[in-house]
């Protein structure tokens, strides 16, 4: 599972010209799902994601979290973090989850959100997607199942 984090004052995400999902503060998160995910490790990455302190204090220091900023989330699928481009120009993607995989585990990431954030929207999976956004910093990180040890 591969996570792009973007903390964010605003972001929207469209599929044929109409908002599908819409936030103020909190966090932009983009979503790769690998062939080898499984439902054991999402609520790990929830909570993970959640209490990220990212946001800054009254202090202007990075030590708060999500919830102590009572932050939204939206959450887009993007198989293409899964692109492998070592060989040739034109990316490979192998190690990305099959669609019914993907679309399953997107879907049960989004529910375990949803218990405990107030504010979660998303994109459609599988759709050509428009994502707009303002970045806040700009602050963006990289989770990698791979290299965590949760």
């Amino acid at each position: 599972m591969k996570f792009v984090i973007q903390r964010v004052k605003r972001a929207a995400v469209s599929v044929d010209g109409g908002v599908v999902g819409e936030i103020g503060k909190g966090l932009l998160v983009f979503l790769g799902i690998s062939k080898t995910d499984t439902l054991d490790i999402l609520q790990r990455y929830v909570d993970k994601l959640i209490k990220l302190r990212i946001f800054s204090d009254e202090n202007g220091k990075t030590n708060l979290s999500l919830l102590d900023v009572e932050g939204a989330l939206l959450i887009v699928s993007q198989f293409t973090l899964y692109a492998d481009c070592r060989k040739g120009n034109r990316p490979s993607f192998i190690h990305a989850g099959s669609p019914d995989l993907a679309d399953a585990l997107y879907e049960e990431f989004k529910l375990l959100c949803k218990l405990q954030v107030p504010v979660v929207e998303s994109g459609i999976f599988g759709a050509d997607m428009m994502v707009s956004l303002e970045n806040d910093g700009p602050f963006t990180i990289v989770l990698d199942s791979d290299d965590l040890n949760l």
